[in-house]
């Protein structure tokens, strides 16, 4: 595949230097989503309104408004009843915040991106590239749509499904932009070329170019990959139950190290649990973690025997950053994911490894284990008489 990548080097740099201010953009939409959700602001907005959005109330009358609009959802009936007007605004403005950062994100893309191209600085395939990522872009915003529109009716919070999908794609997007502009200055290669081996740096040794180990490299490297996204899916699935609220102990989870499969799958049908079950989701959380870890260390150490320069310093630098993850994410957990650390683990809340030494974290309390009964109670439409969410009750106050 030929690398899509500018003639000028000037051409090259300016298209770089877009792409990352792009990505720094999308870094701090990401960190303010995540504190959206710990604050539990997400909801406080009940419209989409993609342009007339961009103007927040701006007079009594208007906040007054928008604050009857919350008080129609389940999550004010029952969470939040009594809320004055000033932690009303507390929590609008960090959803606010929060679309106001995605409009921006758009903005910051499409109109260089056709500033670029009017001017020849992209060539056909690179704006097939481009335009894509964008139209990603545009059906991200739609999909955050369809997730807060998940906790408006029935539910007390949004689905754990949809909010997992939209987390899951938000990273996809900002490691595709980060690829791109590495692709672009010609320091990466093609997908399909790096697969193959080629496009290697200059410290490659030439004896493994393209050979045996050369291609466990990035056979390691893609998997590797694979993994960090389906922890940010099962992070964000752990963070939509409040998985990491009710079972705060490591390493055992549930009084063991494996939990009985009585309480990994008492789900009906089975594969509910992988989504649906707070103890289920959160052991996967766990043990995709440890997988993380070692894998990480392996290919570093494996770089290292066969790469020499960059490729095999990256690699270090990736096992130490999945330790000092898994080290992050049990402190946050130890302090019952408070914000500040919470979104410093990567997902910004949603994707870390949930645990902790039982003797020192705080009980689960009686409004938190209130608030996951009643989400479990609620989800797609299941009534509280409904033999699941009993079971799942019993699970919590067995914790609490």
């Amino acid at each position: 595949m030929t690398r899509l990548v500018p003639r000028s080097e000037t051409r090259r740099r300016a298209l770089r230097l877009w792409l990352l201010a792009v990505a720094a953009l999308m870094f701090v939409t990401l960190t303010v989503g995540g504190a959206t959700r710990l604050t539990e602001s997400g909801l406080s907005i009940v419209e989409w309104q993609p342009v007339e959005g961009v103007i927040p109330p701006l007079g009594e009358a208007d906040w007054q408004a928008a604050f009857e609009k919350y008080k129609t959802i389940p999550q004010y009936e029952r969470l939040n009843r009594g809320m004055s007007l000033g932690d009303f605004k507390a929590i609008y403005w960090w959803e606010w915040g929060h679309r106001l950062l995605g409009r921006l994100v758009g903005v910051a893309f499409l109109l260089p991106f056709l500033w670029f191209l009017w001017r020849g600085f992209i060539d056909r395939g690179l704006a097939s590239a481009l335009g894509g990522i964008f139209a990603l872009g545009a059906l991200q915003g739609a999909i955050g749509w369809w997730m807060v529109a998940s906790g408006l009716t029935e539910r007390l919070r949004v689905s754990q499904y949809r909010l997992a999908f939209h987390l899951t794609l938000a990273c996809i997007l900002y490691a595709a932009l980060l690829w791109v502009a590495d692709w672009v200055t010609g320091s990466g290669a093609a997908p399909s070329s790096r697969m193959r081996g080629e496009g290697r740096s200059e410290g490659t040794s030439p004896q493994i170019r393209g050979g045996e180990p050369s291609r466990r490299l990035a056979y390691t490297a893609g998997v590797l990959l694979a993994l960090v996204i389906a922890q940010i899916y099962l992070g964000a699935l752990v963070a939509g139950l409040r998985a990491g609220l009710i079972y705060n102990t490591w390493p055992l989870i549930d009084g063991s190290m494996v939990p009985s499969a009585a309480n990994l799958f008492f789900d009906q049908p089975l594969w509910r649990n992988f989504f649906e079950n707070a103890l289920t989701v959160q052991f996967d959380h766990r043990m995709t973690a440890y997988t993380l870890v070692a894998l990480a260390l392996f290919h570093a150490v494996d770089v290292g025997r066969h790469e020499h320069g960059a490729l095999a310093t990256s690699a270090g630098v990736l096992a130490v950053g999945v330790l000092a993850q898994v080290m992050l994410g049990i402190l946050t957990l130890l302090q019952s994911a408070p914000i500040g650390l919470a979104l410093n683990a990567p997902g910004h809340g949603t994707c870390r490894a949930d645990r902790g030494d039982a003797s020192s974290v705080p009980r689960t309390t009686p409004r938190q284990v209130d608030a996951v009964v009643h989400h479990r109670d609620e989800a797609e439409g299941r009534g509280v008489t409904d033999a699941r969410p009993a079971a799942f009750r019993d699970l919590i106050l067995s914790h609490s």
